[in-house]
C-alpha cells in the first residue's frame, strides 16, 4: 500500500494543491515512494509560465441580470496574484488545466488585444456600452508590467472616445493615471479597488502576489487626487475571517478618496469549493469548521448558490445581518454615491488610411 502525500504550501502562492480540473478524465495524485519529503524552503520555486492567447475576438458580452455591465475585456487568462477565493479559478478547467496552482502560474496573455479592439469598435453595426476591465482575472495582475496589454487596451479606447470601467486590487492602476485621469474629466472612466482585508499577514495569505492593503489605499488615495471619481470593493467578505473588517475598510476607503462602495459575500463553485476548503486547513484550521457552517448559512445550505440575485449577497441571517452593517456604514461615512454613469455620446472612431474622405 501506498501512502498518499499530504499537499504542500508553496512560498508566493495562494492554492495549495493543484488537482486536474472537472473535465479532465484521469486524476493525479502525489504519493510517497519512500524517500523523505523536502522541507517547503527546499522546493524548487513555482514559476509563472505565460502563453499566448489566440483568442479571435476581446469584447465578452454579458445578460447576468445582477452584473452592472455588459461588456468585458480580459487581457489575461489565469491570474498571478493567487487569490485563495478567485470565482474565477474554475475557468482554467475549460483550457485542461487545474484551477489550483495552474490559474496562477500558467497564465494566457492576448497581445493583440488592442488590435482586436480596434477592429471591434470599428464594426459600423457597433453600438458603444461601457467597457469593464477586471471582471475576470485583475488587468493589472504582476505580468502586466512585462507585457502592457491593459494600457494598449486603454490607449485605443481613449483614441475612440470609449468610457470604461476598471476594478483592480493592484496599485499599478497609478502607472496609467496620464489616460485614466483625462479620461475621467471627460466622464469616460471610473475606478474600483478591491480591498479585502487591512491585515497584511492575512492578505499575504489569501492574496499573495497582490499589491498589500497599504498600496491600495494608496492607489485610490493617487487616483481620487487625479480626479477620478474612485470606489471601494470590499470584497468578498469571508465569514469568521475577515467579516469584522467591513466597516473598518469602508472607513480607510473613505479617508483615502473613494467616494462609492459596494461589496459581495464569498462564493465558492465547482473546484473552488476543495481550493479553499485546502486553504483553510493549512492557514486557519481552527476557523475551518465555522467559517464553512456560515458559508452554508448564507448559501442555503451548500458551499455556492448560483442564482441571479442571490449569489453575491447570499441569504439567510448571516448575509441579512452583513447587508443592513454594510448599508448602515455606508450612509454614516457618506459613500452613497450611486451616479457612475458614463458619457457614451464622445465615441468616435478615428480616421486611418484609406477612410472616404467627408464631403465638409
Amino acid at each position: 500500500m501506498v501512502d498518499m502525500l499530504p499537499d504542500r504550501v508553496r512560498k508566493g502562492r495562494g492554492a495549495v494543491s493543484n488537482q486536474a480540473g472537472r473535465y479532465e478524465p484521469q486524476a493525479r495524485v502525489a504519493v510517497d515512494d519512500g524517500w523523505e519529503m523536502p522541507a517547503e524552503d527546499e522546493l524548487p520555486p513555482l514559476r509563472t509560465h505565460v502563453a499566448r492567447d489566440a483568442s479571435r475576438t476581446i469584447i465578452s458580452r454579458n445578460e447576468s441580470p445582477d452584473i452592472p455591465f455588459d461588456q468585458p475585456i480580459n487581457p489575461y487568462r489565469g491570474c498571478e496574484h493567487g487569490c485563495v477565493y478567485c470565482y474565477a479559478r474554475p475557468t482554467h478547467a475549460y483550457l485542461g488545466l487545474s484551477p489550483g496552482l495552474d490559474f496562477e502560474t500558467r497564465l494566457f496573455a492576448k497581445p493583440d488585444a488592442a488590435k482586436l479592439l480596434a477592429g471591434e469598435l470599428r464594426n459600423p453595426g457597433y453600438r458603444p456600452m461601457a467597457i469593464a476591465l477586471g471582471t475576470n482575472t485583475d488587468p493589472y495582475q504582476p505580468v502586466e508590467r512585462e507585457y502592457g496589454i491593459t494600457r494598449q487596451v486603454l490607449e485605443t479606447l481613449r483614441d475612440f472616445g470609449h468610457p470604461f470601467s476598471i476594478v483592480t486590487k493592484s496599485a499599478l492602476v497609478l502607472r496609467d493615471l496620464d489616460i485614466i485621469g483625462p479620461m475621467a474629466a471627460r466622464n469616460l472612466a471610473h475606478v474600483f479597488v478591491s480591498v479585502t482585508t487591512l491585515d497584511r499577514d492575512l492578505a499575504r495569505a489569501m492574496e499573495p502576489r497582490a499589491s498589500t492593503p497599504g498600496r491600495r489605499l494608496d492607489a485610490i488615495r493617487g487616483l481620487a487626487a487625479a480626479g477620478v471619481k474612485v470606489g471601494v470593493m470590499a470584497a468578498p467578505m469571508i465569514p469568521a475571517l475577515n467579516d469584522a473588517e467591513l466597516e473598518a475598510i469602508l472607513e480607510a476607503a473613505r479617508d483615502a478618496g473613494a467616494t462609492s462602495a459596494g461589496y459581495t459575500l464569498l462564493r465558492l463553485p465547482l473546484e473552488l469549493k476543495q481550493i479553499f476548503d485546502e486553504w483553510l486547513l493549512e492557514h486557519a484550521p481552527f476557523k475551518r469548521k465555522h467559517v464553512l457552517s456560515l458559508i452554508r448559512d448564507m448559501r442555503g445550505g451548500a458551499l455556492n448558490h448560483a442564482e441571479f440575485g442571490k449569489r453575491f449577497t447570499g441569504e439567510g441571517a448571516y448575509a441579512q445581518m452583513v447587508s443592513r452593517r454594510f448599508y448602515a456604514a455606508r450612509a454614516r461615512l457618506g459613500l452613497e454615491r450611486n451616479d457612475w454613469s458614463l458619457d457614451l455620446s464622445q465615441f468616435r472612431p478615428p480616421p486611418q488610411a484609406g477612410d472616404q474622405l467627408g464631403l465638409f
